[in-house]
């Protein structure tokens, strides 16, 4: 009989056959069929989703780390200069604006909150180096933030040069503790108490300080005419009042240089123009695809492996009765199977890795909820798709020709 004749009959054999009543667990015991093979697999896989977590937890981090004053807040609504693109950047606004927001309606306060990023140069007491730090300020009698440390200590923050220092701070910049005594902006201070709050990607900690003696170290030396406009106006509106009218009021009110946004909106705008346009966000967004790629190419060739290894295997299921979508459904449920084996020592190690990370460089990297299933779902993804594009061999597998 001829090959071709030899081919026709088998594949007419293979029509007639009847696919067997109960499936064994294919995929299954593919996956621990070698322990070795499953090993290196695992460990592949495995270092391809910690790759992508990691750039992730380090995106997020940095994120949060530029959000964490701003979430201490105390207000509902918050007055931006609508050309302030981002909290770090020094972009005021007239501060005569807030004592128009008094009269919109359901307005109970309209208090400033002052920052200087640039010249506040910190004097580490133990050893004398300077480092930059970010400051922050505020009317002691219309206080603005919701750290329970600073709402104690604000009868001495009325008090001329006097701050307090951010005791969650790099170790660059020494300890501080209250009867401290140093210099900011080359001008002698007393620390009163300390907070606890982190540095930023840009700044190595955080000094906040009552507003005479920010306008002394970074204003017009207390000239009220040269005193230097808030960043930010915090607003708070009465109880029960709803937001939505007093928003509206309040943009009515505005100039067109004035954003009128809730505090959500500002940490969500924030947090978007961080991850999208600032120099850092698009450089961990990167390294996310670059993991994703990595990982797609490492299971590839997993699953390409395993198949060549067992394809008259796979033929000999289609000789007796198994059919192609079957056998597809095998390789793709084994691909699942590695992409959740191989997460599990990959989020074990992320998390390890997150701490020590966030006990040396001081920043708030952790494993979130949303850090896992992002990872997850891409883990998923990339082993699916690479067992779709693998699988090929599967579906062009002819019995006749393999034996």
């Amino acid at each position: 009989m001829t090959a071709p004749a030899l081919r026709s009959t088998l594949r007419s054999d293979v029509r007639r056959a009847k696919r067997p009543s109960a499936a064994a667990p294919l995929a299954r015991r593919n996956l621990v069929a070698d322990p070795w093979r499953l090993a290196r697999s695992v460990a592949g896989i495995a270092f391809a989703v910690l790759l992508m977590m990691l750039e992730i937890g380090f995106r997020d981090g940095y994120i949060e780390s530029m959000l964490l004053m701003m979430r201490q807040l105390d207000g509902d609504i918050m007055l931006v200069n609508t050309s302030m693109y981002q909290f770090e950047r020094a972009q005021p606004f007239p501060r005569r604006l807030l004592a128009a927001a008094l009269g919109a309606p359901g307005v109970a306060s309209a208090r400033p909150f002052y920052v200087e990023r640039t010249r506040g140069i910190w004097k580490n007491p133990q050893n004398e180096q300077h480092f930059v730090v970010s400051v922050f300020a505020f009317d002691p009698d219309q206080p603005v933030l919701k750290l329970p440390e600073i709402a104690d200590h604000l009868a001495a923050l009325r008090q001329p040069y006097t701050i307090m220092f951010d005791r969650h701070a790099r170790t660059d910049l020494g300890s501080a503790d209250a009867g401290t005594r140093t210099e900011l902006a080359g001008r002698a201070v007393r620390v009163i108490g300390t907070f606890w709050l982190g540095p930023n990607f840009f700044n190595d900690g955080n000094i906040v300080m009552g507003d005479h003696t920010y306008f002394t170290l970074f204003g017009g030396a207390g000239d009220k005419h040269d005193r230097p406009d808030p960043e930010v106006g915090v607003v708070k509106l009465r109880d029960g009042y709803d937001r939505s009218a007093a928003l509206s009021a309040l943009r009515a009110l505005m100039p067109p240089g004035v954003a009128v946004l809730t505090k959500q909106e500002m940490l969500d705008q924030e947090a978007e123009l961080h991850a999208r346009y600032s120099p850092v966000g698009p450089i961990f967004n990167v390294g996310v695809i670059v993991g994703f790629f990595v990982g797609m190419l490492i299971s590839y060739q997993i699953l390409f492996s395993e198949i060549s290894d067992q394809l008259p295997q796979y033929a000999t299921l289609k000789a007796i009765g198994y059919t192609t979508p079957y056998l597809v459904k095998v390789v793709l449920q084994q691909a699942v199977f590695y992409a959740l084996v191989g997460y599990i020592p990959a989020w074990c190690l992320a998390a390890l890795m997150f701490r020590i990370i966030a006990a040396i460089a001081v920043g708030p990297m952790q494993v979130t909820v949303s850090l896992t299933l992002t990872t997850l779902a891409l883990t998923l993804v990339m082993c699916v798709v690479s067992a779709l594009i693998a699988v090929r061999r599967v579906v062009a597998a002819d019995p006749a020709e393999v034996f």
